[in-house]
């Protein structure tokens, strides 16, 4: 990750662990979520375990959380201290991806706990530990807001937002590079073309839209198709049929057999 995305990171999980649940019960529901006694903590996580702390009793196991018997906010409070203790938050490349590691019995009833509050994670074992992943962008913002996320998941959703838009104004811009190249080459063999029909005496008896078209061309290459007809009062269809012709009949004049004329 660039440092940027480090330092937002950062900001996110500090705000997060800002947090001062108001309810005795989401007190509870975070310190289970945080699990202190695995001895994971950041200094920042670390005095967030402090401060609950001094409200009661160390809890048990995270994995003893009783999380579909609990109401909502509940249920967020500890999946707020699960994130802050057990989670990795990646922005690397424009992607987003989050993954908790647990205890491995732990990771299949994470991820159920999550389908259950809407939010559908993957796991799998790595080296013994249990990961619950997402890696939707959506998804993880999602969740980032009901635990409670404010100013820090605004700034990653405008950068997810940025990001996609970058990316569809390159596809624009790249698309239109790749239409001008195709009309410049198209608009150079018409040229070619029309000089040879003229040099040999052909242009002079092709028909009056064939020449008109030709003369057109000459006087402004750099025209679209549309911008021609226009400039000439024709239809676009029978610009590209004038131009197909005279194409075809200077082929016609090297030696290349040439289509069928419509």
């Amino acid at each position: 990750m660039t440092a940027a995305d480090r330092d937002l990171v950062s900001a996110l999980r500090a705000e997060l662990a800002a947090i001062d649940p108001a309810r005795p019960c989401d007190r509870d529901a975070e310190r289970a979520g945080l699990d202190a006694a695995s001895g994971r903590l950041d200094p920042v996580v670390a005095r967030l375990a402090v401060r609950l702390g001094r409200h009661g009793p160390a809890p048990g196991p995270a994995r003893a959380f009783d999380f579909p018997a609990r109401p909502e906010h509940c249920r967020m409070a500890y999946l707020r201290g699960r994130f802050l203790a057990r989670s990795s938050l990646s922005l690397a490349g424009g992607r987003t991806h989050l993954e908790f590691v647990v205890p491995a019995e732990e990771a299949p009833v994470l991820a159920g706990w999550l389908s259950l509050a809407g939010m559908p994670a993957s796991w799998r074992l790595r080296r013994g530990r249990g990961v619950v992943t997402w890696k939707s962008g959506e998804t993880v913002g999602l969740f980032l807001r009901r635990i409670g996320a404010g100013a820090a998941i605004l700034e990653l959703e405008a950068r997810q937002v940025s990001r996609a838009l970058r990316g569809e104004l390159n596809r624009v811009l790249n698309a239109e590079s790749a239409n001008l190249l195709r009309s410049v080459a198209a608009a150079g063999r018409q040229l070619a073309a029309i000089d040879r029909l003229e040099v040999d005496g052909r242009l002079a008896v092709q028909p009056y839209v064939v020449r008109l078209v030709a003369e057109g061309r000459r006087e402004t290459p750099e025209a679209t198709l549309t911008e021609l007809a226009e400039r000439l009062g024709l239809h676009r269809s029978a610009v590209q049929r004038a131009l197909d012709r005279v194409e075809r009949l200077a082929l016609d004049a090297e030696g290349v057999p040439a289509a069928p004329l419509a």
